[in-house]
This record gives structure tokens, sequence and C-alpha cells, in this order.
């Protein structure tokens, strides 16, 4: 466990901090030397990080794994070995000249294959997005209907003061007539205290009757 965090320390500060800032001050200063010997580097690091990956996976158990590992940043690195350069120039460069049309009509097929698969993605997600709209639309209506059915018409007739004029309870003439003489007799008083009251103010006011 201290072996890879001291090789992953080593990795981090070694083989990505230092080169990513002398990459900056090559791109500054714009120098070409340095900026073809980092782009060399870190051309070489990609490589070496897929490798990495697969190697922490299968052989991390080989004896002095991660020491090993350190000593080999540690070359890529360094101005005296020149690893990184030596590694691109035997081997990467001429290997990537050879394949580099493979390797290109290989990534246009991806970037088609990916473009279409989107496509399809996108398709079939506003298919999906519509059908279930739809169903839930029409569940929704279906369980509207069956509430307006479940009413009776008992509970239609309870609500009172929503009934068509049409089809209100009928009232018999005496009741209607009873009402009207009570609304009379009403008015009638009303009128009465009226007349009595300005009757009172017109005597208790100065020069009443």
């Amino acid at each position: 466990m201290v072996s890879w965090m001291i090789s992953r320390a080593v990795v981090l500060v070694f083989g990505m901090l230092y080169p990513a800032y002398y990459s900056y001050k090559a791109v500054k200063t714009k120098n070409v030397k340095e900026y073809v010997r980092w782009m060399m580097y870190w051309i070489v690091f990609a490589l070496y990080t897929v490798i990495e990956t697969v190697t922490d996976q299968t052989v991390a158990w080989f004896p002095l794994y991660y020491e090993l590992k350190i000593a080999f940043v540690v070359w890529l690195l360094s101005p005296y070995t020149k690893g990184a350069s030596l590694i691109y120039r035997k081997f990467l460069h001429p290997l990537l000249s050879s394949k580099e049309r493979e390797i290109d009509d290989y990534i246009v097929q991806a970037k088609e294959r990916g473009y279409e698969t989107v496509v399809s993605f996108g398709r079939q997600g506003l298919a999906f997005a519509a059908t279930a709209a739809v169903t839930a639309a029409v569940k929704s209506q279906g369980a509207i209907t069956e509430r307006l059915r479940s009413f009776s018409m008992h509970d239609l007739t309870a609500i009172q003061g929503d009934e068509p004029v049409g089809q209100r309870p009928f009232q018999p003439l005496q009741e209607t007539k009873k009402k009207s003489k009570s609304v009379s007799g009403e008015s009638a008083g009303v009128l009465i205290c009226l007349i009595y009251f300005s009757f009172t103010i017109g005597i208790l006011s100065p020069g009443g009757y």
C-alpha cells in the first residue's frame, strides 16, 4: 500500500505537473525545440497511462512493480536519458506513420457511427416520451370518466343552488302565498316605524308641531 501511494505521488508530481509547467513555458516562449520535446513526452506518457491501467490490474503483484514504475517515469522525464524522445523516435513515430491512414479512417467511421447512434437514441427517446404522454392522458381521461359515472342522481341533486330553474323542487301555491304575506307584513311594519320616527323628530325639533 505504501509503495502504491509513493508511486502515485511521483507520477502525479514528476510525470504530470512538472512536464505540464515546462510545456507551458515552451508555449509561452515559443521555443520550437522545447515544444517538440514536450509534445513527444506527452505522446509517450499517454501510451504509458494506457499500459499502466492494464498492468495495475494484472501484474501489480510482481516484486518491485511500483518501484519500477517510478524509475521508468524518471527515465522518461530526465534530460540526460531523454527516454521519451528515444521511445518516440525509435518506436512510436514509425508505427504511427505506417498506420496513420488506417487510424484516420477508423476515427472518421467512429464519428459517423457515433452521430448515427446519437440520432437513433434521440428518436427512440422522443418516441418513448410521446407514447408515455399519450398513455398518461388516456389513463387520466378514463379516471375522470369513472369518477363522473360514480356520482348517483341523489348526489347531484343534493348540491344546493345548482339546479336549473325548470328542475327545482315544486313549491305549493299556499306556501308561496304565506311567504308573500310574511314579506308584505314585514314591509308594512317597517313603513309604520319610519312614519312614527319622522313624527317624533318633528315634535322634538325646534319649531315643531
